[in-house]
């Protein structure tokens, strides 16, 4: 009896390695993640075949265990853009379109100096706030973007910026992503938050090979509860601006590297790689020109405003 559930016991052990292995292997064969990857990055409308046939419960499993190393990597990790009420943030996440957060965080302040609520701002002279947001880029769709938006608030929510999805996609220049950013920081509702670097990573990591946002949003919604799903969103970004590149990706510097079925896609020389780092964690200046307490704390240092030297 006592010999029987030993030999069980090593059984259930040796399952445990088997269906491991593929992360490992991943990690071990560069070449072969690489070329995983590059097959994996043609459009398709199913789901990604997972590294190793993995399992949709090994799926899950190395999901949310890249989610938990993450952050604590970046423990700090936040919305990049400044704002202190639901309307500077949807304000600022309009604006952050084909440019950096940076560069909206100095744009700002002289915005909502000038124009402090939706009722000023939908009052506002155009060719004005052209001349503000000229930094930003595309400054005159731009402006048209906020001016309407500030005018869809003041007519039909009062002036208010609603804490629904429904009725946040209904403002001009507002689609899903900008609607989960402002819920789910403006209004402590949970969302995934679907940008470049967030399609990107998942992609890599496997977690889905979708190609729309919105399909993206659905495949990685179902790997985690919804209570992670804000943070998870800032974990991953994140990743994507500091260490993860589109086109170097800092492989041999990556704490996730053992769990990432695309490792050997970047340079994977720990020296070299720690050079291709953005922003690391305690010396490099963070986005926001004014970053929560626990990113300061953590050794980050704030942005400096426009036009500031050195």
């Amino acid at each position: 009896m006592e010999k029987r559930a030993s030999a069980k016991k090593t059984a259930k052990k040796a399952a445990r390695v088997r269906k491991a292995a593929p992360v490992k292997e991943a990690a071990a064969a560069p070449g072969k993640a690489a070329a995983a990857v590059k097959k994996a990055s043609a459009p398709k409308t199913v789901a990604a075949k997972p590294p190793g046939n993995e399992s949709r419960t090994a799926l899950v499993r190395r999901a949310r265990r890249i989610n938990r190393e993450l952050a604590e990597v970046f423990p700090y990790a936040h919305p990049e853009l400044d704002f202190e009420n639901p309307f500077q943030l949807i304000v600022a996440t309009v604006l952050s379109a084909q440019t950096t957060d940076l560069r909206v965080n100095q744009t700002t302040p002289a915005l909502f100096a000038k124009y402090p609520t939706p009722e000023d701002l939908a009052a506002a002279n155009p060719e004005e706030v052209e001349e503000i947001l000229r930094p930003t880029g595309f400054f005159r769709a731009k402006t048209k973007s906020v001016i309407g938006l500030s005018k869809a608030l003041v007519e039909n929510f009062g002036g208010e910026v609603p804490g629904r999805l429904e009725d946040l996609v209904t403002l001009p220049g507002v689609g899903r992503k900008t609607a989960f950013v402002v819920l789910g920081n403006a209004f402590g509702r949970p969302g995934i938050t679907v940008d470049t670097h967030f399609m990107r990573l998942v992609r890599r990591w496997r977690w889905t090979d979708e190609t729309d946002p919105d399909k993206i949003e659905a495949a990685v919604s179902a790997l985690f509860p919804k209570s992670d799903w804000t943070d998870l969103s800032h974990h991953v970004i994140w990743h994507g601006r500091r260490i993860c590149h589109a086109r170097k990706p800092a492989c041999g510097a990556c704490p996730i590297a053992p769990l990432c079925p695309a490792y050997g896609e970047g340079e994977t020389d720990p020296e070299k790689a720690r050079k291709l780092l953005k922003y690391e964690k305690g010396g490099f200046p963070g986005q926001r020109l004014n970053p929560p307490q626990a990113y300061l704390d953590a050794g980050g240092k704030a942005a400096p405003p426009l036009g500031a030297t050195g």
